[in-house]
């Protein structure tokens, strides 16, 4: 069972405002690459709510429910394309940088696909979720029950 926590979002309201202020101005990534991208890095740091929110706003960007699915396993999956896996590798390599001190190759990667300010703001919003992964954790952020049934 999830305990309840410190409500974070409420005790510094002004802190958490600006921080997700910052967030808008990262506009060079489009909504679903970039749901894509928070989705993964979530799925790696174990976050509940920011995998059930950021799923909801993949599918709300047009992505397929195949493509969610198989997510996780990126690398065996050939329904991504080379820019998409280019932005997860860096995600990896970023929300991972104590191991991989985000790598050249990597890097150089991303240079085949992405614009200068591409590259800046898709690893601001990788360095962004991991911090509201981090913050979500901590305090124990829980996603609203869903409100369609599963058939049985």
């Amino acid at each position: 069972m999830i305990e309840d926590r410190i409500p974070y979002y409420e005790v510094n309201k002004r802190a958490v405002a600006g921080f997700s202020a910052l967030s808008k101005h990262l506009a060079t990534i489009d909504k679903k690459l970039r749901a894509l991208v928070e989705l993964r890095v979530s799925q790696i740091n174990g976050c509940v709510y920011c995998l059930d929110l950021h799923s909801r706003q993949a599918r709300e960007a047009g992505e397929t429910q195949q493509r969610l699915d198989c997510l996780a396993a990126w690398p065996e999956y050939p329904h991504f394309d080379d820019r998409e896996r280019a932005a997860f590798a860096w995600a990896e390599a970023i929300t991972h940088i104590s191991e991989t001190h985000a790598p050249k190759h990597l890097y150089d990667a991303l240079q085949a696909h992405f614009t200068d300010q591409e590259i800046v703001d898709l690893t601001l919003i990788i360095s962004f979720m991991n911090t509201w992964n981090r913050l979500s954790i901590s305090f124990r952020d829980k996603p609203e029950p869903a409100l369609e049934l599963v058939p049985a």
